[in-house]
């Protein structure tokens, strides 16, 4: 009975971290539409949170499946509508921010931030270094998993380049030495916990079936 009672708590405290998620992390995470694990948008919050209150920047995600361009739009008019749609998104974000912003179809990745964070943010460093690799990784991982462990890991880095820039330690942060190789291992292991997470749970309800 102490068995039952203890596995209905825990699915009652992971539906409502999968609500408090998927409410609060909105405030960070625009728009991804449903492609980032709800443990990595956790982190983010997390993560988000605090950086804004340390720091009072914004760091934000805007992830799109895809922006509906045209498969044969001429590639001068596809730069210029993403670039007049990310101009769109820019315009209604609080100030200072930094956005990382991720659109598969169009295999685009972009980095805007505030200037006066110009000399705190290498987007070259970030976007090559920490969210590239992963995406375009050739493993087994599901597009979902590159996807968040590409947005976590990029969003991270982000965090750690404002943090160090003023000399504060963040707390909730994921840690970025090494780049690639180390980062690939981090969000390696992190996946494999939640996945393990996830099977133990599953095989428990199905059990109680």
């Amino acid at each position: 009975m102490k068995r039952l009672n203890f596995l209905k708590v825990g699915v009652i405290v992971s539906l409502l971290l999968f609500l408090y998620t998927n409410s609060f992390a909105q405030n960070y995470i625009i728009t991804d539409d449903g492609l980032i694990d709800n443990r990595a948008k956790e982190k983010i919050l997390q993560i988000g949170n605090e950086v804004k209150s340390k720091l009072g920047v914004n760091i934000y995600l805007y992830v799109k499946g895809t922006l509906g361009i045209e498969p044969n739009t001429p590639t001068k008019d596809k730069i210029q509508f993403i670039k007049s749609y990310e101009e769109n998104i820019i315009k209604n974000l609080e100030n200072p921010y930094v956005i990382l912003t991720v659109s598969l179809e169009e295999t685009h990745v972009n980095l805007y931030f505030s200037d006066s964070l110009k000399n705190i943010i290498d987007k070259n460093d970030i976007l090559n270094g920490y969210v590239v690799p992963l995406l375009a990784s050739k493993d087994k991982n599901t597009l979902a998993s590159k996807i968040s462990a590409a947005s976590l890991n990029g969003y991270s880095a982000i965090a750690d380049a404002l943090a160090n820039s003023k000399n504060i330690v963040l707390e909730s942060n994921i840690g970025n030495e090494g780049k690639v190789s180390s980062t690939i291992w981090r969000v390696f292991v992190y996946f494999l916990v939640i996945s393990g997470l996830l099977a133990y749970t599953y095989a428990v309800l199905k059990k109680r079936k």
